[in-house]
């Protein structure tokens, strides 16, 4: 029996988790095991990440999590435990390097978006965002009256997620990087043309700036079809790509390794402001589920079953409040399951 481990984390991360669960329990025959992390694991054993659950998460099939944070835990002090740090520590533990969102919006919620229909119609999107290397883990600190972080990135790093995004295109690679001003951008500029040109000179490539990208992302969506780029400029540019389908809710992501468990979350955050009251979006927890099946399980047939459910689910006029209705976690959930 696949054994999946779940971290339902903070705010309406439980309520989502639970969702997910019963969701699971009409698609196949799952083990299921809570955990702790972020703000929940800070609160319980005085960190954001204990052993006993990356003990757990290495000894799984795959990992669900739902979402860590809350102003509960924010601080300016750098020596405080954050939640955030629980879910950048089982990354890095799990050494999933490469992180996979999709952004494709539903007809059914094209007039939800901030942007035109004739805009965004037709958008089918993916990014790859490198996870493990970068600003975010690059040497940090402060001296004096100032702060640094050091952006860093080896050849190796690049060259495998390089790898996955041209093996994920379906025809193109827009690789995003600054590199008429970085130099760590220069460099992965050099290995990604060297990759294509050497591994996959089928799928075309093309070079975009980050500053451009984050402007064509809004007036020509449709444009792109997998966009590869590094772990700060991929954090920011799938969360505006995340609001083409109308909300940051809708929007599942997969963060895969080389082997071992990947680990399937929302690309929202904790919404601590709506937790308990049963009004959180459990869509993009259950698309989570469907990233699971698939990369995790290699359940193409139930994945794309759950899909489907969710899509018509919106179809029939499901809508949550972030979506501008006013249908409850436990009526977003039923109407997928009597989809499924």
């Amino acid at each position: 029996m696949s054994k999946i481990v779940l971290l339902p984390g903070d705010g309406i991360g439980p309520e989502i988790t639970e969702a997910a669960v019963r969701v699971l329990g009409k698609l196949g025959d799952f083990q299921t095991e809570d955990h702790l992390i972020g703000g929940a694991a800070i609160d319980a054993t005085g960190e954001p990440l204990p052993q006993a659950t990356i003990d757990a998460c290495r000894a799984s099939d795959a990992v669900l999590l739902a979402a860590v944070g809350g102003p509960k835990w924010d601080t300016t002090d750098p020596d405080a435990p954050r939640p955030e740090q629980g879910l950048l520590g089982i990354r890095k533990e799990l050494g999933l390097f490469a992180n996979v969102r999709p952004v494709r919006p539903v007809p059914a919620l094209y007039d939800s978006s901030p942007l035109r229909r004739d805009r965004i119609q037709g958008t089918d999107l993916i990014v790859i965002r490198e996870l493990t290397g970068g600003i975010y883990f690059g040497d940090r600190g402060r001296n004096g009256d100032s702060a640094y972080d050091t952006c860093v990135y080896s050849v190796a790093e690049i060259e495998r997620i390089a790898r996955v995004a041209f093996k994920t295109a379906r025809a193109k690679v827009i690789s995003v990087d600054k590199a008429n001003v970085l130099e760590s951008s220069r460099l992965w500029r050099e290995v990604v043309m060297r990759v294509h040109s050497e591994e996959f000179p089928t799928i075309a490539l093309e070079h975009m700036l980050v500053d451009n990208a984050a402007m064509q992302l809004v007036n020509a969506p449709r444009h792109f079809d997998t966009i590869l780029t590094e772990n700060m400029f991929g954090d920011i540019l799938s969360d505006e790509a995340a609001m083409l389908t109308g909300s940051i809710g809708m929007l599942p992501s997969a963060s895969l390794g080389e082997d071992g468990p990947g680990l399937f979350e929302p690309v929202h955050g904790s919404a601590p402001d709506i937790a308990g009251t049963g009004k959180a979006n459990p869509l993009a927890m259950l698309g989570s589920v469907a990233m699971m099946l698939r990369h995790g399980f290699s359940l193409e047939s139930e994945a794309a079953a759950l899909e489907s459910a969710i899509d018509r689910a919106l179809e029939e006029g499901l809508r949550t409040p972030d979506l501008g209705g006013e249908a409850t976690t436990e009526d977003a959930v039923q109407a997928v399951l009597s989809n499924l």
